[in-house]
């Protein structure tokens, strides 16, 4: 585990002082990223930070600590030492975040004036791009270490801005969304490294003397990197692109979602602080916070000055940023339709408790959610004996409904509904089919004015008309549909349109026939679809580990990169070539 500086913000940190404390990190995250295997660095569970408890991050915050930290921020501006443009006629401070738990935020942003902060991010470029991968690498790791050991306060602020709960926050916006930052250093390092710093060249040319040359090659950021940053998961979704882009040689220009600010806000002032001390220009990062219904985005991702854009959120948008922002490199994930396969199993218990959590967690709420069941009409074959589509389906409005019976447990899995959007969703799915799960509200012990919403499972029949339509569209939150199809072959057929027309983050299948898992998995690898096959136990289909797994494809409509592979960073830098003469000095 790497461990952060303690140093004041005054002290300096060498070069040498950071390769020597993160190298060995970076070359165990060179080697998760060659074999694919398990490896984090950043402890999943509360009781692993704070003082005086073995293995910790040095300096890390107690539980009480994050608590307490997180508290002071409340009601207060947040500021960010020495960020230009904040004082001019065009700059101010906003505050826009509501936390979906009705908790007080009443937290202050820097709105900056982009004319005077694009200019100084652009001007501290140079020195950043003569360090070189290995020193750029070192200090975000030294960030993302940092990072860690804040992170009871990180969690804190995803919760009240997300709506995830509290472990989840924790986990999925601490260290699960630190192990996705440091495999996108990682896979820019060794982007970055494949071309040699030097090389001697030497071209025979018979009995005159040969050629040769000194060519020295650097790779140079394509200029100022910006990230739109998503509700849901502000830093899991934000930290690949945020590191990939600084790590490769580019200022970063955070805007977050304006209801989920100040995970991200928190990330901007650490990385300042750790550039500062480092001996660079601190605006290599910076704070883009917007006015209610500003919509600052837009205006940003047309500006020249912006050469690389990454942004998660719905296809609209995403489309819109494709195909306006024509001067920067734009890495988009958007909205799919996640779909399921269920041919047959030969753990029926298992399939139904794995599905069931997999709908429930964080209320559907994720990106890779599963929504619809494609299941075949004629029923399906399992360990417990033949089973009926209606009694699929029933089975599986059971397990939901017994894991979330206690209501507890329901607040652990499900977190509160983010935004009116998806409360209305849920409201509105009874409307589209023959319900097989009503959804409930669910009160929570320690925030009354959180709104929790159990999931709804709704009955299509894929030949029925309109049902088409809402096979094809998406329903962000805790709706899925368990769509009655003829045959499992007519599954797969669905399948491939499904992911060929509107994308898909996630497939999933249950199947106990070679024939059929062939069936499917060549469907995913002709359409580009991540495939989960018969996860009966604790893992679902939601879920990826960084370092192994890709999330996303790039290669279907729901989004146009995978987190993380080398793609996702080598167009972020160009390599820049100077020849000499071998003999010149």
């Amino acid at each position: 585990m790497t461990t952060p500086v303690t140093t004041s913000s005054d002290t300096a940190l060498s070069a040498v002082e950071l390769t020597e404390r993160h190298r060995p990190t970076l070359d165990r995250a060179l080697e998760a990223i060659r074999t694919r295997e398990y490896w984090s660095p950043h402890p999943e569970h509360p009781k692993a930070y704070g003082e005086g408890v073995e293995g910790a991050p040095e300096g890390s915050l107690s539980a009480g600590q994050g608590q307490a930290a997180f508290d002071a921020l409340r009601g207060s501006r947040f500021e960010i030492d020495g960020q230009p443009g904040v004082t001019g006629p065009e700059g101010g401070w906003t505050a826009t975040e509501v936390s979906p738990y009705g908790l007080e935020m009443g937290i202050e942003y820097p709105r900056p004036e982009l004319d005077v902060l694009l200019p100084a991010m652009r001007e501290a470029m140079p020195a950043w791009r003569e360090a070189g991968p290995e020193v750029r690498a070192a200090v975000c790791l030294e960030i993302l270490a940092r990072i860690s050991a804040r992170t009871h306060e990180f969690a804190h602020a995803v919760m009240h801005t997300s709506g995830q709960a509290f472990m989840m926050a924790l986990q999925a916006g601490g260290p699960h969304a630190q192990d996705r930052g440091m495999e996108a250093v990682a896979y820019a390092y060794a982007e970055q490294v494949r071309t040699p710093g030097v090389a001697d060249w030497s071209k025979p040319q018979g009995k005159r003397d040969p050629l040769n040359l000194s060519k020295h090659f650097t790779p140079v950021g394509r200029g100022i990197s910006l990230l739109i940053g998503c509700n849901t998961f502000p830093t899991w979704n934000g930290y690949p692109g945020f590191f990939a882009s600084l790590a490769t040689g580019n200022p970063v220009l955070v805007k977050p979602h304006p209801r989920a600010v100040l995970p991200l806000a928190l990330t901007v002032r650490i990385a300042r602080d750790v550039l500062r001390e480092a001996g660079f220009d601190a605006n290599l990062v910076a704070l883009a916070a917007e006015r209610e219904g500003e919509g600052i985005a837009k205006e940003l991702a047309l500006r020249p000055e912006i050469r690389i854009i990454d942004y998660t959120g719905s296809t609209e948008f995403g489309d819109w940023l494709e195909n306006n922002a024509r001067q920067a490199r734009v890495f988009t994930e958007k909205a799919g339709v996640n779909t399921v396969v269920i041919d047959s199993t030969d753990d029926y218990k298992g399939m139904l408790g794995n599905l069931a959590f997999s709908l429930s967690l964080y209320s559907g709420q994720m990106c890779t959610t599963p929504q619809n069941l494609l299941i075949p009409r004629g029923g399906i074959s399992t360990d417990a004996g033949e089973k009926t589509y209606d009694e699929v389906v029933s089975d599986l409005a059971t397990a939901v409904g017994k894991l979330l019976g206690d209501d507890a447990r329901a607040n652990a899995l499900l977190g509160a509904i983010v935004n009116q959007q998806v409360r209305e969703r849920v409201e509105s799915a009874p409307s589209l089919g023959e319900v097989a799960l009503e959804s409930r509200p669910v009160e929570h012990p320690d925030f009354p004015g959180a709104t929790v919403r159990t999931p709804v499972i709704v009955k299509l029949e894929s030949a029925k008309p309109g049902s088409e339509a809402v096979c094809f569209s998406e329903f962000f939150g805790p709706v899925s549909f368990a769509v009655a199809v003829d045959s499992t072959a007519d599954a797969v057929a669905l399948l491939r349109r499904t992911v060929r027309e509107k994308g898909a983050m996630t497939v999933g299948a249950y199947t106990t026939s070679p024939d059929v898992e062939r069936l499917i998995e060549d469907a995913c690898l002709d359409e580009c679809a991540q495939l989960s096959l018969n996860l009966t136990g604790g893992v679902y289909v939601n879920q990826t580990a960084a370092f192994s797994d890709f999330h996303g494809s790039g290669g279907n409509p729901a989004a146009n990169v995978a987190l993380c592979d080398g793609a996702f960073v080598s167009d972020r830098f160009r390599t820049v070539e100077v020849r000499r003469p071998a003999d010149a000095p």
